[in-house]
C-alpha cells in the first residue's frame, strides 16, 4: 500500500505483488475502476512485480481538482510518473480497456520505457454501442439500495454474455465497486468523470478530421504484444481485432468465448497469453 505525487500534485495509490525480482507488470484498470480489476488474475501472475494503480479520480487516489485533467494523455504522465518514483527504466503494461488505451498513449509518446503490452478487450478503434452503455451508468449511483440488489442487477444484464458465471462473483464485483452507505451505494471514482468523457467526446465531433489511434497502435511493432478480446464485446469490434492482427502479424491474439465486456482475466486462455507474452520480455 503506497503512494506518490503526480507532477500536478495529485497522490496516487499503488500497489505492489508477486516476485519483487521479477519483471515488472503494471496493470491499468477500465474506466470507472481500479487496480481491484485485477484481483482474480493476482494469483496467477507471481512470477512478475506486479504494480496495480489507481488511475487518478479512482479508488483511493485522489480525485483531480479539474476534471479536464481527466484524459489518457494525463494519465499516460501519471504512469511514467510512478515508474519514475519506482526506478522503473521499462515495464510491461497490462491495460484494460480505458486502461489499454493508457497503454497506447504510451506506446506512442514514450515507447522507449514499454517492455511489452497486452491490451484487454481493446483496441485503436471503439464500438460505438459499447460507448453508449458506458454513458448511461458513467458518472450515476446505481438505482439499486444494497449491494444484493445490485448483484441481482447486474447479473440479469451481464448473464447473456457471461454465461454460467455464478451469482457470488456478481456479488464481489459491485462489493468491490460500491460502497454501501445508510443512503444507497456510492461510486468508488469522481463522478466528475463523466464531464470529462462528455466534454472530449463533443470536442471529437467538433474536429473536422478525427485523430486516429491507429498510429499509437503501430509503435507496438517490434515490443512483445498480445490482444484479449471477448466474444460478445461491445467494445472491441470483430472487424478491428482480426485488423490488428494483420497489421502486427506477431501479436498474440485470443478471443474468449462466454464473455462480454469485461473478461475476468483468470480464464485460463487469457492467463496463456498474458504469460506468452511475458516470456517474449528480452
Amino acid at each position: 500500500m503506497s503512494r506518490f505525487d503526480t507532477s500536478d500534485g495529485l497522490s496516487l495509490y499503488y500497489e505492489t505483488h508477486g516476485d519483487p525480482k521479477g519483471p515488472p507488470l503494471i496493470c491499468l484498470p477500465g474506466l470507472t475502476r481500479d487496480g481491484q480489476d485485477f484481483r482474480y488474475a493476482l494469483p496467477h501472475l507471481t512470477d512478475y512485480r506486479v504494480i496495480l494503480l489507481d488511475l487518478r479520480g479512482r479508488g483511493r487516489s485522489d480525485y483531480a481538482e479539474d476534471p479536464a485533467s481527466y484524459n489518457i494523455l494525463t494519465e499516460a504522465s501519471d504512469v511514467l510518473a510512478l515508474m519514475d518514483h519506482l526506478n522503473l527504466a521499462q515495464a510491461a503494461i497490462l491495460g484494460t480497456s480505458r486502461g489499454g488505451l493508457v497503454a497506447l498513449a504510451l506506446a506512442g509518446t514514450a515507447r522507449e520505457r514499454l517492455s511489452a503490452v497486452i491490451l484487454n478487450d481493446v483496441g485503436p478503434d471503439i464500438a460505438d454501442e459499447g460507448l453508449d452503455r458506458i454513458f448511461d451508468y458513467l458518472g450515476r449511483r446505481p438505482a439499486a439500495k444494497t449491494h444484493a440488489q445490485a448483484a441481482q442487477a447486474l447479473e440479469a444484464a451481464m448473464a447473456p454474455d457471461f454465461p454460467g458465471v455464478p451469482t457470488s462473483r456478481w456479488l464481489e464485483e459491485v462489493q468491490t465497486f460500491y460502497k454501501a452507505t445508510p443512503d444507497g451505494l456510492e461510486l468508488r471514482y469522481d463522478a466528475r468523470l463523466r464531464d470529462a468523457m462528455l466534454a472530449q467526446a463533443k470536442a471529437l465531433a467538433e474536429m473536422e478530421e478525427k485523430p486516429s489511434l491507429w498510429p499509437w497502435f503501430a509503435a507496438l511493432d517490434g515490443l512483445p504484444c498480445g490482444v484479449i478480446r471477448a466474444a460478445q464485446s461491445d467494445i472491441l469490434s470483430q472487424d478491428t481485432y482480426h485488423e490488428m492482427q494483420r497489421r502486427l502479424p506477431a501479436l498474440y491474439a485470443v478471443e474468449l468465448p462466454d464473455r462480454g465486456h469485461i473478461p475476468f482475466l483468470d480464464e485460463p486462455d487469457a492467463l496463456a497469453l498474458i504469460h506468452s507474452v511475458m516470456k517474449d520480455i528480452k
